[in-house]
């Protein structure tokens, strides 16, 4: 299982961060580290099973739905 964040629709409100922080670490300029400014979306590597708890427990608190679960 992967975790993808559409970046267009990311805020960094940082609900992801509250909840997983090392899967959605934030940078000192308030957004998400691995988020390069010219992609439209982020697709993670193959997630651990409590890792993929824990992204799926973050795509539930993200206010704008921008987290979702995609099974490889």
């Amino acid at each position: 299982m992967k975790f993808v964040v559409d970046l267009g629709s990311c805020q960094s409100m940082g609900q992801c961060t509250f909840t997983a922080p090392d899967l959605f670490p934030m940078g000192d300029d308030g957004k998400l580290e691995f988020a390069p400014d010219d992609a439209s979306e982020y697709v993670s590597d193959e997630l651990s099973p409590e890792d993929a708890e824990l992204a799926e427990s973050a795509s539930l608190v993200c206010p704008m739905r921008a987290i979702r679960m995609r099974m490889t």
